[in-house]
C-alpha cells in the first residue's frame, strides 16, 4: 500500500504527457505575460485596504516594515517555486511539483488542496467585486433588486446576480484563449497600476511627518483567547501576540502577508509560456517585487496623511484622502479596487483550472476534463464545469468566513513545493536547472518555519474546516484517484522482470 501511495511520476513523464495532441497546451506566453499575471493576482483590495488596518491595529507607521517581513516569506517560497516551475515546466503547479518528489499521494493532498484554495479565493473575489459595483451604482441612483444583490442584502432569496456574472464572463474569456486572457489582464493591470500610482504620488503631497511619530509605538500585549476563533497558537502554548512594539511589526506581517497570497499561480501557466525555464522564474521574482514595492509606498504614504491611531478600517487610504480635503481621490480608490478585483479573480480561477486539468490528465480525476479545445488549445471542460460552480456559488454564498481558507491552502502549497525542492535535488541532481534556488537547504527550511509560522496565527476553526475538507479529499482519492491513476496503470501493465536477469532478456 505505502509503494502505491508513495510511487513519483517522473519529470520526463510528465513533460512528454504535455505533448499528447488531445491534452497539450498551447505555448503563447512571455516573462512579460507572466509578470502582468503576477501583478494582477497580487494586487486587490489589500493594497487599499490592509496598509491602514494593520497600521491601525498592530503596527502603526511601521507597518511598512511588516510588508517588507511578509515580502521576504513570500520570496523564500517564490525562489522555490521558481526552480521547479523551470525544471518542471507542467501545468498544476505544487500538484506538480510533489507528484515528482513526494508521491502520488501527497500530490492529491496538494491538489485537493488548490482546488479548495483557488476556488473560494474567486468566489470570494467576485463577492468582494460585487459590492464596488454596487457601491458605485447606488452614487448614480441605480439600484438592483435586493433579491438579486446577494445574501447579506436579502431578508428571504439572495443571489448575487453580479459576481455570478463576473465569473461566467471571465470564464468564457479564458475559454477563448490564453493570449486574450493575457491581453485583458495587461490592460486592467495597466489601469490598476496606474490608479495605485496616482494615489502614491498625491498621497505624498499630503504626508506630514509628525504623523510617523512614533514609528514603532509602544507594545501592547493581548489577551489570549479559549474558543475556535482564537489563533491555534494561542490554543496550543497559551500564548498571544502583542499589537505594537517591534513584535507587533512580526504580528502585522502575518496580516499582510495574504496582500501577497497568488504569485503562485503565475507557475500553473508554466505549460503554456514560450520560454518556461526563463521566463516563469522571471514573472515570479518580478511580479513579488513590484508588488513589494508599491505595497510599501502605499502604506507610507497613507501613514503619513493621517495618524495611524485615527485610520478607519474600512476604507484607511479613501477615508485618509478625505481628512485631507479630497474626496474625489475617495471615488478614483473605489474604481481602482474594482477594476483590480475583475483580474484577481479571472487568475485565480485560471490557475484552479491549470490544477484541475493536470489531476485530470493524470487520471486521478475523470480523463473526460483532460481534453483541450480543438481550436484554441485550452482546458475549455474544467475551465467551464468550475466556472458555473463557482458563479452559483459566489451567488448563493456569502464567504467572508472562509476567505482565511484560502490563506491556510496557500501556505500549506508552500511548505509542499520547499520540501519538494530539497527531495528532487537529492533524487534527481541530474536534472537540467535553468534556476537554482540558493542556499539549499537553508532557503526551503527557512520559507517552511516562516509559513508554518504564519499557519499557527490563523484561527483554530480554519484549521477546523481544513481538516475536513482534506478528509473528504482521502475518501476521493482512495474510492477514485488510486485505481485510475495512469500511472498505476503503466505499472501494472509493465513488463514485469524476472530477478537476476536484465530488461528485455526473454
Amino acid at each position: 500500500m505505502s509503494n502505491t501511495l508513495f510511487r513519483t511520476k517522473n519529470v520526463e513523464q510528465s513533460i512528454q504527457d504535455t505533448e499528447e495532441p488531445e491534452h497539450a497546451l498551447r505555448k503563447s506566453l512571455s516573462a512579460l505575460d507572466l509578470t502582468v499575471f503576477g501583478v494582477g493576482v497580487i494586487i486587490g483590495t489589500g493594497i487599499f485596504v490592509l496598509t491602514g488596518t494593520a497600521a491601525k491595529n498592530t503596527a502603526g507607521p511601521a507597518v511598512s516594515l511588516s510588508f517588507v517581513v511578509a515580502g521576504v516569506v513570500c520570496a523564500l517560497a517564490a525562489l522555490c517555486y521558481a526552480e521547479f516551475a523551470s525544471t518542471v515546466p507542467v501545468a498544476g503547479s505544487a500538484y506538480t511539483f510533489s507528484y515528482a518528489s513526494l508521491g502520488e499521494f501527497p500530490a492529491w493532498i496538494i491538489g485537493w488542496d488548490l482546488v479548495l484554495e483557488l476556488a473560494l479565493g474567486t468566489a470570494v473575489v467576485a463577492v468582494g467585486w460585487s459590492g464596488y459595483i454596487h457601491s458605485l451604482l447606488d452614487n448614480a441612483g441605480w439600484h438592483l433588486p435586493a433579491a438579486l444583490s446577494g445574501r447579506d442584502a436579502a431578508s428571504g432569496f439572495g443571489f448575487d446576480i453580479l459576481a455570478a456574472l463576473l465569473v461566467l464572463v471571465l470564464t468564457a474569456i479564458l475559454v477563448l484563449g490564453m493570449k486574450l486572457s493575457a491581453r485583458v489582464t495587461s490592460v486592467v493591470v495597466a489601469v490598476k497600476v496606474a490608479v495605485v500610482l496616482v494615489v502614491i504620488i498625491a498621497g505624498a503631497f499630503f504626508i506630514h511627518s509628525g504623523n510617523y511619530e512614533p514609528f514603532v509605538p509602544k507594545a501592547q500585549p493581548v489577551p489570549a483567547g479559549g474558543n475556535l476563533k482564537a489563533p491555534l497558537i494561542q490554543l496550543m502554548f497559551g500564548w498571544a501576540p502583542s499589537n505594537f512594539g517591534v513584535m507587533g511589526i512580526f504580528t502585522a506581517a502575518s496580516v499582510v502577508f495574504f496582500a501577497f497570497i497568488g504569485f503562485d499561480v503565475v507557475a500553473t501557466a508554466a505549460e503554456e509560456t514560450r520560454n518556461p525555464q526563463r521566463d516563469v522564474p522571471r514573472g515570479i521574482i518580478g511580479s513579488l517585487i513590484i508588488c513589494t514595492a508599491l505595497y510599501v509606498a502605499v502604506s507610507i504614504v497613507v501613514t503619513g496623511m493621517q495618524k495611524y491611531s485615527s485610520l478607519s478600517v474600512d476604507a484607511p487610504l479613501a477615508d485618509a484622502f478625505k481628512a485631507t480635503g479630497h474626496p474625489w481621490f475617495a471615488g478614483l480608490i473605489s474604481f481602482g479596487a474594482a477594476v483590480g478585483l475583475t483580474t484577481v479573480c479571472m487568475i485565480l480561477l485560471l490557475g484552479q483550472a491549470r490544477v484541475f486539468f493536470a489531476m485530470s490528465r493524470d487520471g486521478l480525476l475523470p480523463r473526460f476534463f483532460s481534453h483541450t479545445h480543438p481550436r484554441f488549445r485550452t482546458p475549455y471542460r474544467p475551465t467551464i464545469l468550475l466556472g458555473v460552480v463557482i458563479a452559483v456559488v459566489a451567488g448563493f454564498t456569502s464567504l467572508s468566513e472562509l476567505a482565511e481558507l484560502v490563506n491556510i491552502g496557500t501556505l500549506f502549497a508552500f511548505i509542499v513545493v520547499a520540501i519538494s525542492v530539497v527531495i528532487l535535488r537529492r533524487t534527481r541532481p541530474d536534472l537540467p536547472r535553468a534556476f537554482r534556488t540558493p542556499l539549499v537547504p537553508v532557503v526551503p527550511i527557512l520559507s517552511v518555519l516562516a509559513s508554518l509560522w504564519l499557519m499557527l496565527n490563523l484561527p483554530a476553526e480554519t484549521w477546523l474546516r481544513f481538516a475536513i475538507w482534506m478528509a473528504i479529499g482521502f475518501v476521493v482519492y482512495f474510492f477514485y484517484g488510486r485505481t485510475h491513476s495512469r500511472l498505476a496503470l503503466r505499472e501494472s501493465t509493465a513488463p514485469t522482470r524476472t530477478p537476476g536477469t536484465d530488461a528485455g532478456t526473454p
